[in-house]
């Protein structure tokens, strides 16, 4: 079983398995679901995907899937450097989903070329990059990829690389939004590396969708809501006592 554990601030442990992720406040030893795993449980597929899984079959399909994860991690944290004030260049090394380093692909710089043309077109104010927000209650956390000032408005944006806007996109942004309580906040989704048109991104305001996401919880709650997160029951080292050494 394959644990990540990542410390995301002075009391807060990110921890993620093949199909649960958890934010632990240790201070308090609290275990908070993310949103992104609140909305896989209960927010099914459409029909769509799963055509597609039958015609790509399990394992390439699994393998796509990874790719494509690598592909939109290591393109954020790319985006996180530039909104910092540093550069990327194209053989830079950024982490997989692994954590393991690896060079930037082409598709990925092209990605990035995409979002620094967006960024000259609007009157952008950063106020902070892949911040950990938790619900004052507790009630479930995740990572927002950028929350800035554009305009003069607040938005929560989240960088996507798919070339769909799915429903579960919205309801992630909604639940940011709620969570920090604020209604005056927009949402909107920034597709970077997008081939249906010339500037190779897309800037779309979504709708509030709090309901769905709130109903998506509940199931989640109704599923997932009574057991404990996996990696409690494993040590991060075994060793056997007494040690044998010597023996070769």
């Amino acid at each position: 079983m394959k644990i990540e554990r990542k410390k995301i601030s002075a009391d807060v442990v990110r921890i993620t398995t093949s199909d649960e992720r958890w934010y632990w406040r240790q201070e308090e030893n609290i275990y908070i679901p993310s949103v992104t795993w609140i909305c896989s449980v209960g927010d099914p597929k459409g029909i769509g995907f799963y055509k597609w899984l039958a015609q790509k079959g399990w394992d390439e399909s699994q393998a796509i899937m990874e790719l494509a994860g690598n592909k939109g991690s290591k393109i954020h944290q790319a985006v996180e450097q530039l909104l910092k004030g540093h550069s990327v260049k194209h053989d830079d090394l950024f982490n997989n989903r692994n954590g393991n380093p690896e060079e930037i692909t082409a598709e990925e710089y092209e990605a990035l070329l995409s979002f620094s043309k967006w960024y000259d077109t609007v009157d952008f104010k950063l106020i902070s990059a892949e911040t950990t927000l938790i619900h004052p209650e507790n009630l479930y956390a995740g990572t927002l990829d950028i929350f800035c000032d554009i305009n003069g408005e607040k938005y929560i944006i989240d960088i996507k690389t798919s070339k769909e806007i799915y429903r579960s996109h919205k309801m992630q942004l909604s639940a940011y939004k709620h969570a920090l309580k604020d209604e005056n906040i927009k949402l909107a989704i920034l597709q970077l590396g997008y081939h249906k048109n010339k500037n190779k991104y897309k800037f779309t305001e979504v709708d509030d969708c709090f309901d769905l996401f709130k109903s998506a919880y509940a199931y989640w709650k109704d599923e997932c809501g009574n057991i404990e997160p996996k990696q409690k029951d494993f040590p991060l080292e075994i060793s056997l006592k007494g040690g044998q050494d010597g023996v070769k």
